[in-house]
């Protein structure tokens, strides 16, 4: 009989047993037994050993069946008909009657461990992926999935063409082999989840499950309908298993994000500010990529995640909108620290920029992405009130030494240039044209009220006595330094032409020797200037 299960001749090996199973148990029952029941127990061994290896056989027929490059029909076949021959001649018997002799006539379950070698298979089939380490090569899971999703459709492909053939209707084969395959992914993807997975590992995992297990690339397959159904199939990960998955992938790209942003951060540093480099200029506007560059990496982001769920697409812009918020104070006292620790000519540009970019960024991320941009709002608030306080801060102290010589014997003696105290202010107004309306036109307003208050300031407070032509004197250079740099403020965009006469008058005031016309100057001055007294 042994010589007959290792040749494979299974039937005929199962009749043979069956016929000694049958004879003992005839024995039994004639009590031939009852003076020697050890002899009943050893004979009964032998046949459960002789039924052991039948089963051992028909679970490595099972088992290999999808790893011989074809199907053996006629062992698969054999199979089906000793799983029907054992059921029959092994129906449920009443174990009390003879419990000395329990391993005879015992029903051997084959269509259970036929299952069970189905689920074995599985899982080998699963593990024959190829799998590179992680050190050689970073696509190493990616490439697993391909390898996995390959052959295991190669597989199913196989069970559908060939093996279902060997079986009938009732085993279900497809139903039974895709459930097995099920459980046995299941299984790995659970090991694959328990190791470390960076950011790109983690988006891969989710991707596969959530979009190619049971798409055409995978079950899906064209090829394989309709006998591969995956209706009933259940989740290929728990809940929880899924949901840590995925707050693991978030965890993970807040790091990525923070890094993404860092680096912005410090090629502006290093690329810009330390190398002096001028804003680029995009439709009259300075311009930087700054806002480009946030918004595609949120963008990308977005879009990985959206692919895999729109919750989670909507937990990534949540965090991105979360580090952006720490991001941009961040930026703001990097550059105010730069600025405040530097005189550079870049200064007023890069304020001009910025302050344009993080619109751009605000004005994008509502339309674009539909984000609830308040608490953006009150930051960029922020950021631009201290920026325009540093811009203006700096121009002070660059005007400062050409204010105070006003009316100072050195400014009444000097014959030079005019433009000096605006050519002064323009360093920084000049720019003010390049940043987007309001706000520039607001602060070139603050600009030129600043200078006409400051340059009537000082001439108000010196107490010179001087003769006739030098007043004359004094007054045709405070009309000319005005007029230049009220021209130059108003060519650059200056909506405030009301200022323009208020130092004319305070010139015509001091070139008129006739009293009553002087306070009917001052009069004038402080009906259109009240803040003037």
């Amino acid at each position: 009989i042994n010589e007959l299960i290792q040749k494979r001749q299974l039937l005929e090996a199962f009749a043979s047993i069956k016929l000694l199973e049958d004879e003992i148990i005839s024995e039994r029952d004639a009590e031939k037994y009852k003076d020697n029941p050890q002899e009943l127990v050893r004979k009964s061994r032998d046949v459960n050993l002789l039924y052991d290896s039948i089963t051992n056989a028909i679970q490595s027929i099972v088992e290999g069946t999808l790893e011989a490059s074809t199907v053996e029909h006629t062992m698969l076949t054999s199979v089906v008909a000793l799983i029907a021959l054992e059921e029959a001649a092994h129906p449920n018997t009443d174990k009390a009657v003879h419990p000395e002799s329990d391993l005879l006539g015992r029903p051997r379950k084959w269509r259970e461990m036929w299952r069970e070698a189905i689920n074995e298979s599985a899982k080998k089939r699963v593990l024959k992926a190829p799998m590179a380490a992680k050190e050689e090569d970073s696509s190493w899971l990616n490439l697993h999935l391909s390898f996995l999703q390959k052959l295991l459709r190669e597989d199913l492909l196989k069970i559908k063409l060939s093996v279902k053939k060997c079986y009938p209707e009732e085993y279900q084969v497809c139903d039974i082999y895709v459930e097995a395959f099920h459980k046995a992914i299941a299984s790995h993807l659970q090991h694959l989840c328990q190791g470390l997975l960076d950011f790109n590992e983690l988006c891969t995992l989710l991707g596969w499950v959530a979009n190619t297990y049971h798409s055409e690339l995978f079950l899906g397959h064209p090829d394989l309908k309709p006998e591969v159904k995956t209706e009933n199939l259940s989740l290929l990960l728990t809940p929880a298993d899924w949901d840590k998955l995925k707050n693991d992938y978030i965890a993970s790209a807040k790091e990525k994000i923070r890094s993404y942003f860092g680096n912005i951060l410090r090629l502006e540093v290093t690329e810009k500010w330390e190398k002096e480099v001028h804003s680029a200029v995009k439709e009259n506007l300075y311009h930087t990529s700054l806002s480009f560059d946030i918004q595609t990496i949120i963008g990308e982001h977005m879009k990985l995640s959206g692919a895999i769920s729109r919750s989670l697409e909507t937990k990534m812009l949540e965090m991105c909108m979360t580090e952006l918020l720490e991001f941009i104070p961040r930026f703001e006292k990097e550059f105010m620290a730069w600025s405040t620790a530097q005189d550079s000519p870049t200064f007023a540009p890069y304020v001009v920029a910025y302050i344009n970019s993080f619109h751009d960024l605000m004005s994008g991320l509502e339309t674009e992405f539909k984000v609830d941009t308040e608490e953006l709002q009150k930051i960029l608030a922020a950021l631009t009130r201290n920026f325009t306080n540093i811009f203006l801060t700096k121009l002070r102290t660059k005007a400062q030494p050409f204010l105070k010589r006003i009316l100072t014997k050195d400014w009444i003696l000097d014959t030079g240039r005019p433009d000096s105290l605006a050519s002064a202010v323009s360093q920084f107004s000049e720019h003010l044209q390049h940043m987007r309306k309001p706000t520039g036109q607001e602060l070139l307003r603050e600009v030129h009220r600043y200078v006409v208050k400051e340059y009537i300031t000082q001439v108000i407070k010196h107490r010179w006595r001087m003769n006739r032509e030098t007043r004359q004197e004094v007054s045709k250079k405070i009309d000319l330094e005005a007029t230049i740099f009220h021209n130059t403020l108003i060519d650059q965009g200056s909506d405030s032409k009301w200022l323009v006469p208020a130092i004319h008058h305070i010139a015509k005031i001091i070139r008129e020797k006739k009293k009553d016309k002087i306070k009917v100057y001052v009069k004038k001055l402080c009906q259109n200037y009240p803040d003037i007294r």
